[in-house]
């Protein structure tokens, strides 16, 4: 019995091996930058535009590239993926609860942990790649860490005031 077993698994290896070798390569995806279509999200502030480069940001994983206007803040958040940013040009300034702000700079990276309440504010026009290993999703909130809906996060700072 012990041989059969090995035999069967044996054979199914050597099978998947197979099957994976026969299947054509994936083709290389491009997207030329000059072409590539923004919109705005509605759970972003209006003064960044997005447009997603590879995946399905509401499905699964994703990589998105965003474009800030000079001042534009991502208020308080966290989300359930983890975050990975990559500067393409700009700077701005990353803030994670518990820890000094960190200016960031073309060519800079970032891994932002799951879960982990941070902000960016954008001090120039910034460009930057957002990878995420989930579906994407954002969870703003308030100072003391209570998740708000998103109307109150991005609503104007003198409106919030009044």
């Amino acid at each position: 019995m012990h041989n059969s077993i090995r035999f069967a698994l044996s054979a199914c290896l050597s099978l998947a091996s197979i099957a994976a070798f026969s299947q054509a390569p994936q083709p290389m995806a491009y997207k030329a930058a000059a072409t590539t279509k923004f919109g705005n999200h509605p759970a972003l502030p209006a003064c960044v535009t997005i447009a997603v480069q590879d995946g399905d940001p509401g499905k699964d994983h994703s990589i998105i590239l965003l474009k800030f206007k000079p001042g534009c803040v991502i208020p308080w958040h966290w989300h359930t993926p983890n975050e990975r940013l990559i500067i393409v040009s700009g700077s701005g300034k990353a803030d994670m609860k518990g820890m000094p702000a960190t200016m960031v700079k073309p060519g800079d990276f970032l891994l932002l942990p799951s879960k982990g309440i941070h902000q960016f504010t954008a001090l120039t026009n910034v460009e930057l790649f957002d990878i995420s290993d989930a579906p994407f999703d954002i969870h703003y909130v308030d100072a003391s860490g209570k998740e708000i809906p998103v109307e109150t996060a991005l609503k104007p700072k003198a409106a919030a005031s009044k």
